[in-house]
């Protein structure tokens, strides 16, 4: 059993025939519909798509709506424009046709965020320009590196704070939207401080939907701690944190932040770019394999497909590539996460499972679970044996699909301890994880279906 979990964008790569139940069959965990690029009528599709895909698969597939979040975009530009080194290029605030003299730019008070000497980039930081003044809403910049520039480009303002909201009115109608269909966990996007993940969560009412923020601000990485602490899971966002910050920072950053969800037993996704050859190639390259498994040495709970499976020629492909690499890096064995799940702070009944398993060279670990916290506790210490996960609650069991080591499987959870017991013994043979005679550990609570309340630990004999 591979314990990375597999994220997967869904686009229109993965709106042919049969398509879908081939990359779940592959190894997708948790499906991505990404709001940026997407209207509400197209995410609607998707989803029931995932949704009926996952079950021809006879697989529990979480759904992870990403919102756009406070991007700055440039508006429409002439086709064919081209900056030049040297010559000025004014931002305006506002609507405008765009070219190679100015562009328009979605963020009202652009002018009074910047001043002389800071570095705006375009593209993803392939165009450069220096803000050299400003007149009214106009930022006056002179471009340092130029290029071609098409519409809706990204902006970046690297070490300035800007005035924006870090949840905007187009994220909560998505979040409206998201809440209603189902959707198992909410991605926000450009998160600057655990304050942005607060609002989004009160926005949700009584609705809450796990929170998965996105580091990808040079802000967010100097609150990580409290971003990690109010949010449910964390992405790694490598794309837009490379802008913010510099290519070389990237993979220190990522080390830091999987190690923060790691103490702290939140979810890590490491996301962008880790296949991206195989958007328009049927195989990797040796880098791209390399840096897959780094982030499974390093711990991550999930690696992430965005451009390949979402627009790429090989969607099924480059599942099956991540499947065979993150299973090679596992069976090599622990890297720099050896040792560590020592000094976790972690629930002492997930301890104790954890021990027990060891001593008693059991075959798994299964938790019954109302809410997931056991099944989380449990994999946080990322125990040699798989992690089955048996809940009531199809909703639990897709949003473990993130969590390292866990197989979930729902509607399976007793009445009493008795049932559950039989249940895990069930569960552990159907699912392949256990077989007659294996050892198996369960956790359980005393008081069947109360969240919270894993008292008890059997050692059972399948």
């Amino acid at each position: 059993m591979r314990r990375t979990k597999i994220v997967a964008t869904i686009g229109p790569s993965c709106d042919a025939p049969g398509v879908l139940v081939r990359m779940f069959a592959a190894g997708v965990d948790v499906a991505r519909l990404n709001a940026s690029h997407a209207t509400v009528e197209e995410l609607d599709r998707r989803l029931a798509a995932v949704r009926a895909q996952a079950l021809n698969a006879g697989r529990v597939v979480g759904v992870l709506l990403d919102l756009p979040g406070p991007k700055l975009r440039v508006g429409e530009i002439a086709p064919g424009t081209v900056l030049v080194d040297g010559a000025e290029f004014r931002l305006v605030s506002g609507v405008c046709d765009g070219d190679a003299d100015r562009a328009c730019v979605t963020h009202e008070s652009l002018a009074d965020d910047v001043a002389p000497g800071d570095r705006i980039l375009l593209d993803d930081g392939a165009l450069e320009l220096l803000v050299i003044g400003s007149e009214g809403r106009t930022v006056v910049t002179r471009v340092v590196h130029g290029g071609a520039l098409a519409s809706h480009k990204g902006v970046n303002v690297p070490d300035v704070r800007l005035s924006v909201d870090g949840v905007t009115p187009h994220d909560l109608d998505l979040l409206a939207w998201g809440l209603d269909a189902g959707v198992d966990l909410v991605a926000q996007s450009f998160v600057r401080s655990a304050g942005d993940v607060e609002r989004l969560r009160a926005a949700m009412g009584e609705r809450a939907c796990p929170i998965v923020a996105k580091i990808e601000k040079h802000e967010a990485l100097a609150d990580l701690d409290a971003i990690v602490g109010a949010a449910d899971a964390v992405m790694v966002a490598r794309g837009d944190l490379a802008v913010e910050t510099s290519p070389e920072a990237v993979p220190p950053a990522q080390r830091t932040i999987i190690a923060a969800c790691r103490v702290a037993g939140k979810p890590v996704v490491v996301a962008t770019q880790m296949l991206e050859s195989m958007t328009s190639a049927p195989r990797p390259t040796r880098a791209e394999a390399s840096d897959v498994a780094t982030a499974v040495f390093e711990g991550a709970d999930a690696v992430m497909l965005s451009e390949e499976t979402a627009v790429g020629s090989y969607p099924v492909e480059a599942v099956e590539t991540m499947d065979r690499v993150c299973r090679s890096a596992e069976e090599s064995g622990p890297a720099e996460t050896e040792g560590l799940s020592a000094g976790l702070p972690a629930s002492p009944v997930a301890a104790a499972a954890v021990d027990l398993a060891r001593d008693t060279c059991a075959s798994a670990i299964i938790t019954a679970t109302k809410s997931g916290a056991t099944a989380r506790a449990v994999a946080q210490l990322r125990p040699s044996q798989p992690v089955l996960a048996l809940t009531s609650h199809d909703v639990v069991a897709r949003r473990l699909a993130v969590v390292w080591g866990v197989l979930p499987v729902a509607g399976t959870q007793g009445t009493t301890i008795e049932e559950t017991t039989e249940q895990a013994l069930h569960a552990a043979r159907t699912s392949g994880i256990a077989h007659a005679g294996d050892r198996v550990v369960l956790t359980a609570g005393t008081a069947v279906g109360v969240s919270g309340s894993s008292d008890l630990i059997r050692v059972l004999v399948v």
